[in-house]
């Protein structure tokens, strides 16, 4: 790789390194805040940044084969891509701590145990992953937002303010078409024509 391309670690500025951890920050802040649900379909290893990438999804489906973990503590190094950030809030700190500083990394059936996948898909995994994003892509895309905001907002906000933020974007929920045409389908009893609006 030419060296305008790739610095080595040694030679990295502080400031180099810190905008280094920014980006990667900033590009799974932008998958976090997606306008729809995100899968990660992890098959095999799902190490580092890679793990970090599946983190950042709302939901993180795992094969049998597959291997998580986050073994930056062997380089010297920790997470830097919102990995320490992402994982206590999936798995708990004590097992936070236990990955990031043992750098252990997790078999398929002990993630899904521990919270960090959410179903063990066996098969062809991508068509798993579209099975499983059938299951809400028909549903209203802002009701889907509001729902995803508010319990999103729940890890880090006392139950008192969830309790407004979830009645504020509820009400938010009922002054969209899509609401409209839920209760209209409700009542008449047929499914219902989301138009995402």
């Amino acid at each position: 790789m030419p060296f305008a391309t790739h610095v080595p670690l040694k030679l990295r500025t502080l400031a180099q390194t810190k905008r280094g951890a920014e980006l990667g920050q900033a590009i799974m802040e932008r998958i976090t805040h997606l306008p729809m649900p995100s899968v990660a379909i992890v098959n095999g290893y799902a190490f580092g940044g890679g793990l970090e990438l599946a983190l950042a999804c709302t939901f993180r489906l795992v094969t049998p084969n597959a291997k998580l973990g986050l073994p930056e503590i062997k380089l010297g190094l920790i997470p830097g891509y919102g990995g320490t950030q992402r994982l206590p809030r999936l798995v708990g700190e004590a097992r936070a701590l236990e990955m990031i500083l043992t750098a252990r990394a997790l078999d398929a059936q002990t993630a899904l145990a521990w919270g960090l996948a959410n179903r063990l898909v066996e098969g062809d995994p991508l068509a798993a992953g579209m099975a499983f994003a059938r299951e809400f892509s028909g549903y209203s895309l802002p009701a889907l937002g509001f729902a995803r905001e508010a319990v999103q907002r729940a890890l880090d906000t006392p139950v008192h303010e969830g309790l407004r933020i979830e009645a504020d974007l509820s009400t938010l929920a009922f002054q969209t078409e899509d609401a409209v045409e839920g209760m209209a389908a409700f009542m008449g009893k047929r499914k219902p024509a989301f138009k995402d609006r």
